[in-house]
């Protein structure tokens, strides 16, 4: 489970997603930014969405490793 988060003033955007709903969240964020009574803006979804993508890749790298571990176990 991965979990990013963004504060702006008032407003907190905090996401919870794995690779599962991983295109779900970035459609979220699109959703959010699109919406006018947020503070929430276009800029905010692509820095958010480079976020979700790196943190994706991190989680699949690290389920490698941990299977090419286990494997020699």
């Amino acid at each position: 489970m991965n979990v990013l988060a963004l504060v702006k003033g008032e407003e907190k955007y905090i996401f919870l997603f794995n690779d599962e709903n991983r295109k779900t969240t970035l459609r979220q964020l699109g959703r959010y930014a699109s919406n006018p009574d947020l503070s929430f803006t276009w800029y905010d979804a692509a820095v958010m969405s480079q976020k979700v993508r790196k943190l994706t890749r991190i989680e699949k790298a690290m389920q490698s490793r941990y299977r090419a571990v286990s494997s020699n176990d």
